[in-house]
Order: C-alpha cells, then structure tokens, then sequence
C-alpha cells in the first residue's frame, strides 16, 4: 500500500505566493498553468500510440 506524503514545500510556496503577489498576478499565474495543463492533454490526446501505422509511416518503411 502506496502512501502520499504531502509536500510542505509546495504549501508553503503557496502561502509565499499568495503575500507576495498580487491577486492578479497569482490569478494569471494559475490560469497559464491550467493552459499549459489543457495543452498537454490535448497533445496526448494527438499523439499516435506505439505501433501506429498510416501513410507516413508506411512511406517510411519502405
């Protein structure tokens, strides 16, 4: 059984965060992080799985 510790490093960098920036800054912080999140996903999403074949793939083989 598999136990997750919680970082006090990552609270305590949210607590710096949150006094020194302003909530602006900590909002626009947040939302490129959520874009940054959502670009991966899609990326991943896009990605062809190991083994995939199509034209591209079979030109190259030849």
């Amino acid at each position: 059984m598999q136990v997750r510790i919680r970082s006090v490093g990552g609270t305590a960098l949210r607590l710096a965060e949150s006094v020194l920036l302003a909530s602006g800054q900590r909002q626009a912080r947040q939302n490129a992080w959520a874009a940054v999140c959502e670009n991966r996903r899609h990326a991943e999403d896009r990605a062809p799985g190991p083994g995939a074949t199509g034209p591209v793939t079979e030109a190259l083989r030849r």
